[in-house]
């Protein structure tokens, strides 16, 4: 395998379309697979997590995101309106890096690029047991919004778990390498 910390990576962050609809498929398989370590999931009949992505492309609040490196696939984000606060707009459902690209700063530049797609008031939340996400969103999104977001934990509605909440109205986007 090459050493991807010695070259060049080509980030595209782009709206998915419907010839990306497979591809995101099968990285959702791949995406749940890593969070049944957290998250109780079975696999179906067909030895599938099957994850239901078909809204994202009968919705207009729905925005699903493809990550490509050099042209290759490299993760997905999928962001919808299922928000747990009434003036919220967009809430991060799935966010997901392949492991090839990880520990390299493509999963904070891929999030930042989601976000500034979407001027407005977003949620982002983590599976309780999921240390990891725990770690990394608060960071990102501490870098992103300057620390002015809040942090919440949501008990009594359609989630249960920390959660961090800010409004990118009015930031300025910067420019970012990509290591």
């Amino acid at each position: 395998m090459e050493d991807l910390q010695n070259t060049s990576l080509d980030l595209r962050v782009m709206h998915a379309t419907p010839s990306d609809r497979l591809p995101l498929q099968h990285m959702l398989e791949l995406y749940q697979h890593d969070l049944s370590e957290y998250w109780d999931m079975e696999l179906d009949e067909h030895g599938l997590y099957g994850y239901k992505l078909d809204a994202y492309w009968l919705h207009a609040n729905y925005h699903p995101f493809v990550f490509r490196v050099n042209g290759r696939y490299a993760g997905f984000a999928l962001v919808n309106d299922i928000v747990c606060r009434p003036d919220s707009q967009y809430w991060m459902a799935q966010y997901f890096v392949l492991r090839r690209y990880r520990g390299r700063g493509l999963a904070q530049h891929a999030a930042l690029q989601v976000f500034d797609t979407l001027p407005g008031r977003w949620e982002v939340a983590q599976v309780p047991r999921n240390l990891p996400a725990q770690a990394f969103w608060p960071k990102v999104i501490a870098g992103y919004t300057g620390n002015d977001f809040e942090v919440a934990r949501w008990q009594d509605g359609p989630w249960e778990g920390p959660m961090q909440c800010f409004d990118n109205r009015g930031r300025a986007s910067y420019p970012l390498a990509l290591d």
